[in-house]
This record gives structure tokens, sequence and C-alpha cells, in this order.
């Protein structure tokens, strides 16, 4: 099933709800990566976690959305590790950016505490911070 309309425009009904609240160019980079790798892998968990890969190498989850990160790449040690292997993921964070932009993302989701924490627990309060938000955005 694509994802695009005949005049080349994603279907926002085809999309995880973040992706519909997204800028045009994650819903683009998603739907196409997803349509393509349906082709190759079928309709299934594993297209969608090639689809994901793709938007995270681009993109990075801040609270109930996506944004465009600063600079491409791997966003976490699954990402960077490609293949099978089970590595946990950072659920969209950016864990491979500096902790400086992690600081600053809490701050704009209002994590408590963020001035005393470690780069790997602002990792962690991002995550939760945009699974309270997604969840927020859903009650709507």
């Amino acid at each position: 099933m694509s994802r695009f309309t005949k005049d080349g425009k994603v279907k926002p009904e085809t999309l995880p709800s973040t992706l519909q609240r997204s800028e045009v160019k994650a819903q683009d980079t998603f739907a196409a990566t997803l349509d393509a790798a349906e082709d190759q892998y079928g309709d299934g968990e594993r297209a969608r976690r090639t689809a994901f890969a793709s938007l995270k190498h681009g993109f990075e989850k801040v609270g109930d959305h996506w944004e465009q990160k600063d600079s491409k790449g791997p966003s976490d040690d699954q990402a960077a590790g490609g293949g099978a292997d089970a590595r946990p993921t950072a659920g969209g964070v950016d864990a491979n950016s500096s902790k400086k932009h992690l600081y600053d993302l809490a701050k704009k989701l209002d994590v408590p505490g963020r001035s005393s924490m470690t780069k790997a627990e602002l990792v962690e309060a991002l995550q939760r911070a945009n699974d309270r938000e997604t969840r927020k955005a859903r009650e709507r």
C-alpha cells in the first residue's frame, strides 16, 4: 500500500501519530522508506523498524513529534551497529548528540532535575518526557 497520493503527497492517516504532527520532510522520509521496505521485506515489523531507523538518522523525537537533527547520523548504539543485533534503542532521542543539546531539549520539555543529570540520565528522562507528551497528544 502506497502512503503517497497521486500528486506525491503523504497520506497523513497512514503514518504513526507522532509523524502526523511532524514536518513534511520527516513524513516523506518515513513513508518512502516504509514503502520500499515493505516491497523488500513484506508488511511487518522489519519494514517498520527499517523506516524508523531511516527516520532517526536525520530526525529526533522531541515531545510528541519529530524534528530535524543538526547533523545526520546514527542516534544510538543500535543505529550505529546496524544488523539484527539486539541492542537497546534510545526511542528517538539522539543519544549521540552532545550533553548540552540533550540538556536544552530537557529544558524545552521541562524535565525536572535536568541540571544534575548525567548524559545517560538525560537520554532516559527525555525518553520518558517524549512518551508522556505523545500520550497527551493522543488524548486531545
